[in-house]
């Protein structure tokens, strides 16, 4: 969907960004970064743009839902319309980071905002605004030689192969709030999602991607969570609802409700159990799921990580089920003891 390949890097600015809260400082650069090395240009470009092999496109948002209003979009715009407001937004930028900065658990850092140009999406070549943290410093050794010896230095850096936060903002979609996907090598706490949620302020695009991904969220919370409750279930019936799922979700390339609903949830109660299910909970994120949409094989990949299909046995036992829940069966020795007996044709 992206192509990197023959883009360019056209201006970078970089800035200090201290923690308000405790006490440091915003430190801001006079001038844009020199990058008429060739080879500094295509280290950048690495370090930059590498991170993003399969993106999620987020879109820009604000408190009330009215992108315009988000500030980030508005020093975007002026970039994309001239080059030269480029390093006096790029100041913008760290300004408004350094204000969203509060949370007192929040690194210090480099920021850098970047300009590319010749970025395919979708085969159309676009401009792109990146914005970048480094968070974390790493040391590194230099070997050099001497006339009859070597010398071994040591210093401290950034290392291009481990990008801590990111965002790349994509000349499209600009009716939507632009177009935009998301690095964070953060953890999870509340005070890490402020790269998102505060300063960038994004919302999930309403795409094949996201609407994917939501359809097969509600579809594991359901069966792992309400469909148990209304219905007389064991685990291996859930597992094998979670496995058809999947398989629906891989064998096609375009999702229709009425046909997922005949070819995996089968019974008329669990359908309609479904259906109320799917009402309460759609519209999560603020994505609404359509009835129909093309199905992305990469959110299809992703969640089949979180579907699972392991049925644990006290602490002696995983079995694993993939297809066909008649191969499997379970029942109880006149002892009171469980069992599961396992048919199979080939043994590998």
């Amino acid at each position: 969907m992206i192509d990197y390949t023959n883009c360019n890097i056209k201006q970078v600015a970089v800035h200090r960004i201290g923690n308000k809260t405790n006490g440091e400082d915003l430190h801001l650069s006079k001038t844009n970064l020199d990058i008429s090395d060739g080879e500094l240009r295509e280290l950048l470009i690495q370090y930059f743009l590498k991170p993003f092999p399969d993106p999620e496109f987020y879109n820009f948002t604000s408190s009330n839902n009215d992108f315009e209003l988000n500030p980030l979009f508005k020093y975007v715009t002026d970039i994309f319309d001239s080059s030269n407001s480029f390093h006096t937004n790029s100041i913008n930028i760290a300004r408004h980071l350094f204000e969203n900065s509060l949370h007192q658990n929040i690194k210090s850092g480099d920021l850098f905002v970047a300009k590319f140009v010749d970025i395919l999406i979708n085969n159309r070549s676009t401009d792109v605004v990146g914005i970048f943290k480094s968070e974390n410093i790493h040391s590194f050794l230099k070997l050099d030689q001497t006339t009859d010896d070597f010398i071994i230095e040591y210093d401290d850096g950034i290392n291009i192969d481990k990008l801590d936060k990111g965002c790349l903002i994509f000349n499209s979609g600009k009716s939507e709030g632009y177009r935009i996907c998301i690095v964070d090598k953060s953890n999870k706490s509340s005070e890490a999602r402020y790269w998102r949620d505060t300063f960038l302020n994004l919302k999930p695009c309403n795409d094949n991607y996201h609407q994917t991904t939501q359809f097969l969220d509600i579809a594991r919370n359901y069966i792992t969570k309400q469909y148990s409750e209304e219905f007389k279930v064991d685990k291996t019936d859930k597992i094998d609802l979670l496995n058809r799922s999947v398989h629906y979700f891989k064998n096609h390339e375009s999702f229709k409700s009425e046909e997922f609903e005949s070819d995996v949830l089968y019974d008329e109660n669990v359908i309609k159990s479904f259906r109320s299910y799917k009402s309460i909970h759609n519209g999560t994120n603020d994505i609404y799921v359509d009835d129909e949409f093309g199905i992305s094989p990469n959110a299809v990949k992703k969640q089949n990580r979180v579907f699972k299909s392991v049925l644990k046995l006290d602490k002696n036992f995983h079995i694993y089920i993939h297809g066909d829940k008649r191969m499997i069966e379970k029942g109880v020795e006149r002892d009171g003891r469980k069992y599961y007996k396992i048919f199979y044709d080939i043994e590998k």
